[in-house]
């Protein structure tokens, strides 16, 4: 099993990240929450959790322990793939996923794209008094926040497109946010996006 990577980040988006390491690339499956710690990096090292299944092989990588745990919680739960959980992950920080958790929102949950009634319900009985709450457990980095521009507007749609969302949706949520909000950073607006769609 690969636990991290460490290496050269050749390419990154809102939800993939390609990481060269001794001359072979690994393309990694990441949250947004990542993408927001290694987008202003050129190198680094990225925690890893694979996937074996019959039909796939898939690395799912990490930027704090705190997110990988949570990954392994929420794909822990029936009826929570390893995308949706990603999904999840993208919607809310660490911190923020745990506080849902704890107080059971469950409408905070079921705003997710792919999770109903039953699925959040079911999110918080299994982990519910399971999740670590102290705040050195939970630290997240933030990047800093992006200038608007065209480029800014098709990465949002591009990611949130990759995500299973349909193009003229997306479209209409990410030019609602931009236009509320001309300064939001790529991440900021695929965050809202999540909670519109």
């Amino acid at each position: 099993m690969i636990a991290y990577l460490k290496g050269l980040f050749t390419e990154i988006t809102p939800t993939t990240l390609q990481v060269e390491c001794a001359g072979v690339g690994y393309e990694v499956n990441i949250s947004l929450q990542t993408y927001s710690a290694f987008r202003s990096q050129t190198e680094g090292k990225v925690l890893i959790t694979e996937i074996l299944r019959e039909d796939t092989h898939a690395l799912y990588g990490f930027a704090t322990n705190a997110e990988q745990m949570l990954f392994a919680k929420l794909t822990s739960v029936s009826g929570v793939g390893p995308n949706t959980a990603r999904v999840i992950l993208s919607s809310y920080a660490a911190p923020e996923l745990i506080q849902i958790i704890e107080t059971a929102q469950t409408d905070a949950l079921k705003a997710v794209k792919g999770i109903g009634l039953k699925t959040a319900q079911r999110i918080i009985v299994d982990l519910k008094g399971k999740l670590p709450v102290s705040e050195e457990s939970l630290s997240v980095s933030h990047a800093g926040m992006a200038t608007i521009d065209a480029h800014v507007a098709e990465e949002a749609v591009s990611a949130l497109k990759m995500l299973g969302f349909n193009d003229v949706p997306v479209r209409k949520a990410v030019k609602s946010i931009l236009t509320a909000q001309p300064a939001a950073a790529v991440e900021e607006i695929i965050k809202q996006a999540l909670r519109m769609l």
